[in-house]
């Protein structure tokens, strides 16, 4: 089947981005519930995850600056598309994967409804990198013999001891006078 974009189950992190040939009220009717999904052939549709605006909103920052830094999609990938980005005008419509709930979907978009291009969020490298400090090691801390770190206990213990009697002598002290 021509025009069917197929969204396999569980995938994560990708966007697709599509122009939206018609007018602005029919643009603003497809956030109504259900709409947008009736269009693209579907049963239902995360709203919270689709975006539709005109691309003349973006201002500035355009379609390339925004995929990039408003959407986590790699500055590199971006640039691949650059001059087609540039070039539309009108509204667009962001869809990101989640939008499908991990269930596989195959999309039949209305004729006005055309894909521009598929995008991949930044993923996060979750790996970290070994501890190769000397302190992170296993029973690294210096070993002191039992006998040294109850003498050294003692020590602690005996000056935190004379100086909570000297408080309490200085205040009774004081309480005196």
């Amino acid at each position: 089947m021509e025009g069917v974009i197929h969204i396999p189950a569980g995938e994560r992190g990708v966007i697709r981005l599509f122009a939206l040939d018609m007018r602005p009220e029919q643009a603003a009717f497809l956030k109504e519930p259900g709409a947008l999904a009736q269009v693209l052939g579907i049963a239902a549709l995360d709203m919270d995850q689709v975006e539709i605006f005109p691309v003349s909103d973006l201002e500035d920052i355009g379609l390339v600056g925004y995929l990039s830094e408003g959407c986590g999609v790699p500055r590199a990938q971006v640039e691949q598309d650059r001059e087609l980005l540039q070039g539309l005008e009108g509204y667009v419509l962001l869809i990101r994967s989640r939008a499908f709930d991990d269930v596989e979907t195959r999309l039949t978009p209305a004729d006005q409804i055309m894909l521009q291009g598929t995008y991949g969020e930044r993923q996060t490298n979750w790996n970290a990198a070994p501890a190769s400090a000397e302190s992170a090691k296993p029973y690294s801390a210096p070993k002191l013999s039992p006998r040294l770190a109850r003498a050294q206990a003692r020590r602690i213990g005996a000056t935190l001891f004379a100086l909570v009697m000297a408080l309490i002598a200085l205040a009774v002290w004081a309480l005196v006078l």
